[in-house]
């Protein structure tokens, strides 16, 4: 300070507090401590925590909800909201299902692997269809991201009624056993869904921090104005992370179809709060501008070992519901005291 008088220093400009600074800067930070406390304290008073049953029970359990949330993290991170992925979960597995049988009368029953792969990328063409509604009619038409994908989760969810008739569908014909493989098998002795989750946790992270697309996700949603007046193509950028967002759920569809072996039309059912919850838990801003996949995996893993928590214990499962809605307002009543400016 050029201006202060000799023998004078401000020790306070320019630092932050201990709790401001390094690791424990983020919201995400305090989050994954809380992470590890109650899975110790799960895995000390729970004897079958630890088991390996039911660690591949909760790691499954846990990445179907952090693959959507990480679409759900980046749709948040714009300043939107997407209420209808766990509809789009179960619409798409539905379809997937419905393909695979459909198909296996066709030409591409000969080809090696035909089927199951035109009906995944069908599948996932549909979600990717959904997301692509959501974007043009939040980005373009400009109606509001709640009242949009309030009205698709329910089109969405009507629609899975409507071609099923409320019945499950189960995938068969050819390459259903490779399908089963791919979807609920184990690489190196993981479970297939915790792969896909920590290689396209790895993939948004890149592409949020070392991309010009990324750096406009996070442009846009720390203020939508400054943004278009950059030459941000705010319209573009939204329609692609709705889409992203809804191929997400879709591929956590196809995912959840592989390991029950059939795709009931109630799948998912309220499974947008858990996501949007996970989210929000590991330090996405739902003003938008902030967030990432680390907290979105963290977020889904916590929400994951306290429901299998309370079913070790034998306590009524309900209480998921109300222990998750408490983290969430801690997470961010903590967050606000941690950022909170001093007088």
């Amino acid at each position: 300070m050029t201006d202060a008088a000799p023998g004078i220093v401000f020790t306070n400009v320019g630092r932050n507090r201990w709790y401001r600074s390094g690791a424990l800067a983020s919201q995400t930070a305090y989050v994954a401590i809380a992470l590890v406390v109650i899975t110790a304290l799960v895995a000390v008073f729970a004897n079958h925590f630890l088991t390996p049953n039911n660690l591949l029970n909760t790691s499954k359990n846990f990445s179907y909800i952090a693959i959507v949330a990480l679409g759900s993290t980046l749709v948040i991170i714009t300043g939107g909201i997407d209420l209808s992925v766990g509809s789009v979960m179960a619409l798409t597995a539905v379809v997937t299902a419905i393909l695979m049988k459909a198909l296996s009368g066709t030409v591409l029953a000969s080809v090696p692997f035909g089927v199951m792969g035109a009906a995944v990328v069908l599948g996932l063409g549909l979600a990717a269809l959904v997301g692509f509604v959501n974007g043009v009619m939040i980005a373009v038409v400009r109606l509001s991201p709640f009242v949009v994908t309030l009205g698709t989760l329910s089109i969405c969810r009507g629609i899975t009624y409507v071609i099923t008739q409320g019945r499950g569908q189960a995938p068969n014909g050819p390459g259903v056993d490779t399908f089963y493989a791919l979807t609920d098998g184990r690489i190196l002795g993981l479970p297939v869904p915790l792969v896909y989750l920590l290689a396209l946790a790895v993939v948004m992270g890149v592409a949020l921090r070392q991309t010009r697309w990324g750096r406009h996700v996070f442009v846009l949603g720390g203020n939508e104005r400054a943004a278009k007046l950059t030459g941000v193509a705010v319209a573009r950028v939204k329609v692609s992370v709705y889409m992203l967002c809804s191929m997400a759920a879709g591929l956590a569809g196809i995912l959840v179809l592989g390991w029950l072996g059939s795709a009931p039309a109630n799948l998912a059912v309220g499974y947008e709060l858990k996501i949007i919850a996970a989210s929000v838990i590991g330090g996405a801003d739902l003003a938008g501008g902030i967030g990432g996949p680390a907290g979105a995996v963290i977020g889904a893993a916590l929400i994951e070992v306290i429901r299998n928590g309370l079913a070790l214990f034998g306590a009524d499962t309900y209480w998921e519901q109300v222990f998750v809605g408490s983290i969430i307002i801690l997470a961010v009543l903590v967050d606000r005291i941690r950022t909170r400016q001093p007088d």
